[in-house]
């Protein structure tokens, strides 16, 4: 008798730990599960934030692909203060907000700071006259990017104000001769604009006046 109570006890406890054992088994079922869930969540989550990244990034190329006439250019890049300020004297601002295209060589303000003394105050005091002449001879009715320039060698392009330039190619050096036979070096180029393209150089040119 004490045998067969011994074995339904040891039956009792085997039922009892499978029992235990099934129980764990569902509980990890479970918890495996829900980790699944979880991952499954947090990599949708990843993938949505990835498309909103994506999304700015176009948003962000657009806006910087729409850009600015030459006027607003030129008054950005912050070294060309004296030329923005002798446009608006000779009241060229609103033609070169047109629609173009347009190429500017640009003098810089020490460009026009290393003019003998007194000449461009006396510029200034008489806009509608050498200034606009001076200015306009700065400025290409056309898109001339540096690698156009550089096939130009020896030649001459037309400027707005009805004058022309020599254009010098010596290596990756360009320089421009003007009427007056100055020669002023080309230290930048392609600043690109909505309607044309500006380059800095490092004189002003002067047309026969």
């Amino acid at each position: 008798m004490k045998r067969v109570l011994a074995a339904t006890g040891a039956l009792g406890l085997a039922l009892a730990l499978s029992a235990c054992a099934s129980e764990d088994s569902e509980t990890t079922t479970s918890m495996t599960e829900t980790d699944t869930t979880t991952e499954v969540t947090t990599s949708e989550t990843t993938t949505s934030e990835t498309t909103t990244e994506e999304t700015a990034t176009e948003t962000t190329t657009t806006m910087a692909g729409e850009g600015e006439d030459i006027v607003d250019t030129a008054v950005a890049a912050g070294q060309f203060t004296t030329l923005t300020t002798a446009l608006q004297e000779a009241g060229l601002v609103e033609t070169l907000k047109g629609d173009g295209p347009f190429t500017v060589f640009a003098p810089t303000d020490e460009a026009f700071a290393a003019l003998p003394e007194g000449t461009l105050d006396t510029l200034l005091a008489d806009p509608s006259g050498d200034l606009t002449e001076i200015l306009t001879y700065h400025v290409i009715p056309d898109e001339v990017f540096a690698a156009d320039v550089v096939e130009l060698d020896g030649q001459t392009v037309d400027t707005v104000q009805g004058g022309s330039l020599t254009v010098n190619v010596d290596g990756e050096n360009v320089s421009l001769t003007d009427e007056a036979g100055n020669t002023v070096n080309v230290i930048d180029t392609d600043i690109e604009a909505s309607n044309g393209v500006i380059h800095v150089i490092d004189g002003v040119l002067m047309p026969t006046l």
